[in-house]
């Protein structure tokens, strides 16, 4: 009888502590920078890995976060809503970019403040923008790029080192 009374108080104890842990979590998410903040606008061509609760930084420093992001019909450009602590104020010549934390890391939008004496105020949009660049895109591009280069060469009918015109290659496969 005993064995069990310390077992129910033992898992209720237990239980208590996860509870706590998940309170804790959800009332602590999207804290840390914004504040609530004042809302700016930027508008992408690509806006790859950002959603709603992406962080803005400067200088690698949590200033906001991004609350919104949607199509504008008429552009055809994505647009960011960015939620930005009112403690910051940003020069109107001030410029965005998504970025990534390391190769394959989360990405962010990244705020570079310009030097003007005017600031953006609250629903003004940040001009000077810069989109996400795709690790994938590169990579073809690169890919491609170097074997273009070889079948170039073939095709300007160059020779070897001995002189001789190289052999043409066969196609196993246009028959």
């Amino acid at each position: 009888m005993q064995r069990s009374v310390v077992e129910t108080l033992l898992g209720a104890a237990v239980i208590a502590i996860a509870v706590g842990f998940a309170v804790q979590a959800y009332t602590g998410a999207g804290r840390g920078g914004s504040g609530g903040g004042y809302a700016i606008t930027a508008a992408f061509d690509s806006v790859d890995g950002i959603v709603a609760g992406s962080e803005v930084r400067i200088g690698g420093i949590k200033v906001g976060t991004v609350t919104d992001q949607h199509l504008n019909p008429e552009t055809y450009r994505a647009e960011l809503t960015l939620a930005i602590n009112p403690q910051i104020k940003l020069p109107a010549d001030s410029s965005a970019e998504i970025a990534s934390s390391g190769l394959l890391g989360d990405k962010y939008v990244s705020v570079v403040p310009g030097g003007d004496d005017r600031m953006l105020n609250p629903g003004q949009a940040i001009t000077y923008t810069q989109s996400s660049i795709s690790l994938e895109s590169l990579i073809g591009r690169y890919m491609f790029s170097s074997s273009g280069n070889e079948a170039e060469g073939e095709k300007a009918g160059g020779t070897d080192a001995g002189g001789a015109a190289p052999a043409t290659k066969r196609d196993p496969f246009a028959e």
